[in-house]
């Protein structure tokens, strides 16, 4: 059965996307979701071998702080993939070798140097350590790819959520022009002229203090349980615009291990009992 799905673009900049998907249930919604926050593979720092540090941080410190830099990654890699296992072996490698020659010296992301021209910090501008006048750091550091679910690190999404399609009735009958519901409304939507009226409905939180509000009953705020307004936002490792054509493929993905696990299953089991 064909089931007639559309997507709009809401808003977008560089970091936050906004969209709406309709013809989709909430299992559907929490799946896409739940894959753009833990699912969707980034390249991140795995490994660090430290040479000589002279700073005042631990090495255990120190690479945990590196680890939690956001790099950039390659989405023409992860477009190409059919099977997550494909990832497991790949690596790049970033260095960092720095002597302080002055105090004060500030070591940042920008310090780090790739071996890949595609996977290298996001934001050169993350301090790391200061270093006094003559400390030095020498370290080699492993990305690789990983996941969400398994550390912070992996996560190319800061923000994943998803609202119901809020519809806010107003009976322009009964409406008595009061302001009431204008007064209580958090996003201030509702404006009252000779009847109250809604602007960018899409704003409404579902909160409905406004509907309690009124004194005549003449609001009505309910929801259209098949149209979800997502809202994503990246960390810069993935351009926000590609997070949710990504989380599709991946879960994809997913679906089809899933099905050729049990169709193996049951074939299995019928060899089993003809034997």
């Amino acid at each position: 059965m064909k089931t007639n799905i559309k997507v709009e673009l809401n808003s977008r900049n560089e970091k936050r996307i906004v969209f709406t998907i309709k013809g989709i249930n909430v299992a559907l919604a929490n799946a896409i979701r739940r894959v753009i926050l833990s699912e969707i593979p980034t390249m991140a720092v795995d490994e660090v071998v430290i040479f000589e540090n002279d700073s005042v941080l631990h090495d255990e410190i120190l690479a945990h702080r590196i680890a939690l830099v956001p790099l950039r990654t390659d989405i023409n890699t992860l477009y190409s993939l059919k099977n997550l296992k494909e990832l497991s072996e790949q690596e790049v490698v970033l260095t960092l070798d720095i002597e302080a020659v002055e105090s004060g010296t500030i070591v940042y992301s920008s310090d780090l140097k790739s071996t890949d021209p595609i996977v290298r910090p996001v934001y050169d501008n993350i301090p790391i350590v200061k270093l006094e006048k003559g400390q030095k750091l020498l370290l080699e550091a492993y990305a690789r790819y990983g996941l969400g679910k398994d550390h912070a690190k992996w996560q190319a999404a800061c923000v994943s959520a998803y609202k119901y399609k809020p519809i806010i009735d107003i009976d322009e009958e009964k409406c008595l022009a009061c302001g009431e519901c204008a007064k209580v409304c958090p996003k201030s939507i509702i404006k009252v002229n000779d009847v109250a009226h809604v602007e960018e409905e899409i704003s409404c939180t579902l909160c409905k203090l406004c509907e309690k509000a009124c004194p005549v009953g003449a609001i009505r705020v309910h929801w259209d349980d098949t149209t979800f307004i997502f809202k994503v936002e990246t960390n810069g490792s993935i351009p926000v615009e590609h997070l949710p054509t990504l989380a599709v493929h991946i879960l994809r993905i997913r679906l089809l291990d899933l099905k050729n696990s049990i169709i193996s299953t049951v074939k299995q089991l019928e060899e089993e009992e003809s034997a």
